[in-house]
């Protein structure tokens, strides 16, 4: 367990040492995308029938900023590691598969939940929400980050070079979050397009994230909590199993 400790230590303070660019900015970057988005629509559209557009945005936007941050911080951690050549330090150490596992998903899952808690503190004060279920917040915050930190080992072990990663990110991660219902409630999609959404992972986690809050969503919270265990599942099963073959890592 010391081994563990000291890599969750290690990954923890890689990002807190530059936690300006890795917990800070994100939160602002999310604060513009609350300003402009309310400024241009909150006069015109209520969701669940009387929420304000605000209130609805805000838990969308946390979990967009909880899951980029958690796949970010275990992706780069891997592929820096890769092209520098420390990670041999890592892989030779005693750490089992598990270890390793944990160790990359863990320190994901805490840069997340800050950046995402970040951003409902320096909203609390002008958009108080309503915290129906504070319980499901907690869950569903915490199976984002920890699935999106496994997708981050599995890209940052696929990946060779930082052109990959970026666009491994850019046209998998950044539109699979845009179009997960963070601006808007599915409802107000053509039938179409919310049978399309409901072929996205990230929509049931913004979904049951937001049921935390305001008591309802837009498909049921069971369904939404199923989705989230069998994202985790598969993408942990993945990420654990290249871990222990040491895929793309002992070459």
């Amino acid at each position: 367990m010391n081994a563990l400790r000291t890599l969750f230590g290690k990954e923890l303070l890689r990002f807190w040492k530059v936690a300006l660019q890795t917990v800070a900015a994100p939160v602002v970057t999310s604060l513009l995308y609350l300003l402009i988005f309310s400024h241009a629509m909150a006069s015109h559209m209520k969701v669940y029938g009387s929420v304000p557009y605000t209130r609805f945005l805000i838990p969308g936007l946390a979990m967009m900023s909880v899951l980029q941050n958690a796949f970010a911080n275990s992706s780069s951690s891997l592929i820096q590691s890769k092209i520098t050549g420390n990670l041999v330090f890592v892989l030779l150490s005693p750490l089992q598969p598990w270890q390793l596992f944990l160790g990359y998903v863990g320190a994901s899952v805490v840069r997340g939940l800050l950046v995402g808690g970040g951003l409902l503190l320096a909203t609390a004060w002008f958009v108080p929400l309503p915290w129906n279920h504070p319980a499901w917040v907690l869950l569903f915050a915490v199976l984002g980050a920890s699935m999106l930190g496994s997708l981050g080992v599995i890209a940052g072990i696929w990946a060779e070079k930082f052109d990959q990663m970026a666009a491994f990110q850019n046209f998998i991660i950044v539109p699979a979050t845009f179009l997960s219902g963070v601006f808007y409630s599915v409802h107000t999609l053509p039938p179409f397009w919310v049978a399309v959404s409901g072929l996205n992972p990230f929509f049931y986690l913004v979904d049951g994230l937001r049921y935390g809050f305001f008591g309802v969503s837009d498909v049921s919270i069971w369904t939404c909590l199923g989705a989230a265990l069998l994202g985790n599942l598969l993408c942990g099963a993945v990420a654990w199993e290249w871990l222990r073959r040491g895929y793309k890592l002992r070459n």
